[in-house]
């Protein structure tokens, strides 16, 4: 069950954060980790606001996040990578402008430099199948050849998120991926918070 803020029988007494005493933040911090423990429900559910919405793609958004964690778990990909591919365009409901960003900023907590650089650049280095259709430089993705997360990324659009629009190809069930998501989101590995976790 989700956390339901109105249900706390505690409440901080401030109306403004400089009156906060060390009491009413005792109430915030565990009003907090009760709170973050549902975070991968609320992931779960938001994945399913892309079901159904095919933006004039052959699959819809779901059917293409799955079919992308699909192949790179078949192709022996860690549970951490896997996430990644599945979330990866989470971000489309609110980031119609900047997708793939939104998704990286959710994993970064929880995820490698890597995977988190992989997951915030994606758009651009798919771009190379089609921004020369809208005008745009299909080649933008060289602007980071230098970077070390380069090949990782286009590995990632190449091999598991540009083929997969397949209304045909193996498509595992979101409930496959479920332990996959919350082993990763149990605990961030980097947080502005990290020193509160014995609090929080």
């Amino acid at each position: 069950m989700s956390h339901n803020a109105s249900a706390d029988t505690a409440h901080a007494s401030f109306t403004h954060m400089k009156d906060g005493k060390p009491e009413d933040w005792k109430i915030i911090a565990q009003s907090f980790g009760e709170f973050a423990k549902d975070l991968p429900d609320r992931i779960m559910d938001h994945l399913m606001l892309l079901q159904g919405d095919f933006g004039g793609f052959p699959v819809d958004r779901l059917t293409h996040c799955l079919q992308t964690a699909t192949r790179a778990h078949r192709d022996g990909k860690d549970d951490e990578y896997v996430v990644c591919a599945l979330l990866h365009d989470i971000g489309d409901t609110l980031g119609s402008y900047n997708h793939a960003d939104v998704a990286a900023v959710l994993l970064e907590p929880f995820v490698s430099d890597a995977n988190h650089w992989m997951v915030k650049h994606h758009a651009i280095f798919q771009g190379y199948y089609f921004f020369h259709y809208l005008g745009m430089d299909r080649d933008m993705r060289d602007n980071y050849k230098d970077n070390p997360h380069f090949g990782r990324t286009l590995e990632f659009v190449s091999k598991y998120d540009s083929p997969a629009f397949d209304p045909e190809a193996e498509t595992l069930p979101l409930s496959y991926f479920e332990p996959m998501v919350r082993k990763i989101f149990a605990q961030p590995v980097r947080s502005l918070y990290k020193e509160a976790e014995g609090v929080m």
